[in-house]
């Protein structure tokens, strides 16, 4: 069963945090609130996160500030951010919004299922991330494990799981395909990666299992 991914939404006034619940919970992940980029850098010292939906405008560390802030951090880096504002974006804010490596911006009021669009795919992303490290740590077992002639049933094994985890990513990217636009740059160049490191994967796959 795949674990639940956790989203974390920061924004400094309480009905932004509820209606941003509203327009996320039909995905069934954990939606975890910060009222503050304080609060947020909090959360993100202990808990993994998906995506975070950052609210631009808010008092003492601002989202700019905030999003500086992760980015900095080894552990939290690659998290993908989207930006919420209520004002209206003019170029300086654009910049400082992709200077701080965020992958989106959207304007409040915002509309619900772009947003839940958005999101779901990055929470796939993350899914499939985690699937990939766990088929990672599972073959490790599995080596410290096998020996002599069971070595073929270890490589029938991993062809298995790379033949789902090109399932997977090959129905994610028909999702984006579907849903998105061109211009969505950062987002199809993070499932453009993720595909060339999936095929590296099942050409080594393919060299140690052989011929059918």
């Amino acid at each position: 069963m795949t674990q639940k991914a956790n989203i974390l939404l920061v924004d400094d006034r309480e009905e932004n945090l509820i209606a941003l619940e509203a327009a996320l919970t039909s995905l069934d992940q954990n939606l975890v609130r910060a009222s503050s980029g304080e609060e947020a850098l909090k959360h993100l010292l202990g808990t993994d996160f998906a995506v975070i939906l950052l609210d631009v405008v808010m008092p003492g560390m601002d989202g700019f500030e905030t999003a500086a802030h992760i980015k900095q951090r080894e552990k939290t880096k690659d998290v993908p951010i989207i930006f919420l504002t209520a004002q209206e974006v003019d170029r300086h804010e654009v910049f400082r919004g992709y200077a701080s490596r965020a992958v989106d911006y959207l304007l409040k009021p915002f509309d619900p299922w772009v947003l839940r669009s958005k999101v779901e795919v990055f929470v796939e992303l993350h899914q499939l991330k985690a699937q990939m490290r766990e088929q990672a740590r599972s073959l490790q077992r599995d080596l410290g494990q096998e020996t002599g002639e069971p070595g073929k049933v270890l490589a029938e094994r991993l062809a298995h799981r790379s033949r789902q985890v090109q399932s997977d990513l090959a129905a994610l990217r028909d999702h984006i395909v579907a849903h998105y636009q061109d211009t969505d740059q950062p987002l199809v160049d993070g499932v453009r990666r993720l595909d060339r490191s999936v095929g590296q994967l099942s050409t080594l796959v393919d060299t140690l299992h052989g011929p059918a």
